[in-house]
């Protein structure tokens, strides 16, 4: 019995000894545990890689023979069982019961290799789309910044519209070049006559047509639920500027060392609300006489010519020969909403003067004017079954003080109230477009505003004139158009005959072939005549090919 007592106290020193050897295995089972516990706690790892891993490491730490492990499956039991209940008390709701089935070992082998390389897969593409997902509201954000300039959808015609914050750049023009080939037919002289026919030579030019170039640029936003905009609008021809009466519109000069004119037509700027209507303030296109010269069709073309030999900034149109031109004119105007089809408008303008356009002492000047001039006009627009109309009528008023010539005597016949109306219509009927115009004056005179209106007596001359106008579309890219228009002009009382202008008029024909959205091919014929009041008649003809550009 006493060797007994040290035999088992000797053989339990010994297990004792041995133990943390035979188990060092799974010490380090402990330890790699402890390490996915903390990669997990950082987010290093997902839910499922920390199961996936662990259940491996298990697998990896019992025996490889099946003796072994049904030797050791007790101890594997319970290290299972310890490892998941460390992971349940280091995560305090999730354990690798999800890597196993009650009661059977998982083997992660291939399968679970395969299966860890998909969960990664997924992993990554979920983290993609939540960076995909961040970056979007990021640019979202960004796009809202007032600091982005965002470009908006393109319209052919319009121009393009960038957007800054809140305010709105639109830069839009137009281009265009033509050879012209004005064949004069002969004739005596006519003061104030538009047509070239007594000149005697034959001319070719390189220039524009009734348009210059033109770039605007208009700038707009809504500030305390005001609408507001500032436009600019610069159009410089092709030809060489001289110097004139009319500045870049005069003739041009073609001798070497030339420059282009450039023509600021419009400053201005507008502001009111959808309600109120707008108002604007600076150089802009004329109420009167503006519908006119918009609807013409010549304003895509030549027309007549004016100075072909030496081209100016444009040519004539129906000028003169239909109309009066609006002319661009600083102005302070009104336009109302539109109420079911009726708008209206109104404005002062700067008084132009009285000139002497024809020369030869025929007609009287002004320089002096204590008021403004005033215009207004009225449309209306609708449309019965498939046809669509607008109707138009605008007046002018203008009183002239201080007119001088060489026949007027001090004490009659200074002043002068210049007066006109007009009235328009203009239908559009599927591929078919007809305009219908006339106007009358008392002072207004002819071509241009108050040239020749009064006569070298101090009286008012009457003028009227007209245009008609058809074009019709063949095909979506192929139109065709005819005008014919008049403008005339009559004496004043007391007035003898002279070569002043009685009548200018003319004929046009133009095809127009749209090659894109931008581009416009056009080649048109034109025939104008001009008379005087004592008989003397001319007239020439002139065919011309270009394009224009517009975007």
């Amino acid at each position: 019995m006493a060797l007994t007592k040290p035999l088992v106290f000797s053989s339990l020193l010994v297990a004792t000894v041995c133990l943390p050897l035979t188990l060092s295995t799974k010490a380090h089972a402990d330890d790699y545990s402890d390490l996915l516990d903390i990669l997990r706690a950082k987010g290093s790892l997902t839910q499922r890689e920390y199961n996936t891993l662990l259940s491996k490491h298990i697998h990896r730490t019992s025996p490889p023979t099946p003796q072994r492990a049904a030797s050791s499956a007790p101890h594997a039991t319970r290290t299972a069982s310890a490892a998941s209940t460390h992971h349940t008390l280091g995560q305090g709701t999730h354990s690798i019961q999800s890597a196993y089935e009650d009661g059977i070992q998982f083997d992660p082998g291939a399968e679970g290799d395969a299966g860890t390389r998909a969960q990664l897969a997924a992993d990554r593409a979920e983290a993609s789309a939540r960076s995909a997902q961040q970056a979007l509201l990021s640019t979202q954000n960004m796009m809202n910044s007032s600091s982005v300039v965002r470009v908006a959808k393109y319209v052919p015609g319009k121009g393009l519209t960038f957007k800054a914050g809140p305010v709105d750049i639109n830069f839009s023009g137009f281009i265009n070049g033509f050879y012209t080939y004005n064949s004069p037919a002969g004739g005596r002289p006519v003061a104030g006559g538009v047509s070239s026919g007594s000149s005697g030579f034959d001319s070719s030019s390189v220039r524009n047509g009734l348009l210059p170039a033109g770039f605007l640029l208009k700038l707009s936003t809504t500030q305390s639920g005001i609408d507001m905009s500032a436009v600019l609008g610069m159009y410089p021809g092709v030809n060489n500027a001289k110097n004139g009466a009319f500045n870049a519109n005069t003739g041009g000069s073609p001798v070497g060392l030339g420059t282009a004119g450039i023509d600021l037509r419009q400053v201005y700027v507008t502001f009111g609300t959808k309600e109120v209507g707008t108002f604007k303030v600076g150089r802009d296109l004329a109420i009167f006489g503006s519908d006119a010269i918009l609807n013409d069709a010549t304003l895509l073309s030549v027309g007549s010519t004016g100075s072909n030999a030496a081209p100016g900034n444009t040519s004539l149109g129906r000028i003169g020969v239909g109309y009066v031109y609006a002319d661009w004119i600083p102005q302070i105007s009104y336009v109302s909403p539109t109420i079911h089809g009726f708008q209206g408008s109104v404005g002062i303008f700067q008084p132009l003067d009285e000139f002497n356009y024809a020369g030869e002492n025929l007609s009287a000047g002004s320089t002096q004017h204590s008021s403004p001039m005033v215009q207004g006009k009225g449309t209306y627009d609708f449309k019965i079954g498939g046809v669509q109309t607008r109707i138009w009528a605008s007046f002018l008023v203008q009183h002239h003080q201080g007119l001088t010539s060489t026949t007027i005597a001090e004490s009659q016949h200074r002043s002068a109230m210049a007066e006109a109306g007009e009235i328009g219509a203009k239908i559009t009927y599927r591929g078919f477009q007809g305009v219908a115009y006339y106007y009358r004056g008392s002072g207004l005179g002819t071509t241009g505003l108050f040239f020749d209106g009064v006569a070298a007596n101090g009286r008012k001359r009457s003028s009227e004139g007209y245009y008609v106008q058809a074009m019709y579309n063949l095909t979506k890219k192929l139109k065709v158009v005819g005008s014919y228009g008049v403008s005339n002009l009559y004496q004043a009382p007391g007035e003898t005959d002279s070569i002043l202008v009685r009548r200018n008029q003319s004929e046009v024909g133009a095809v127009y072939y749209s090659l894109t959205d931008w581009l416009n091919l056009v080649g048109e014929f034109a025939h104008t005549e001009s008379a005087a009041h004592n008989g003397n008649h001319n007239s020439d003809n002139s065919g011309s090919a270009g394009v224009i550009l517009l975007f």
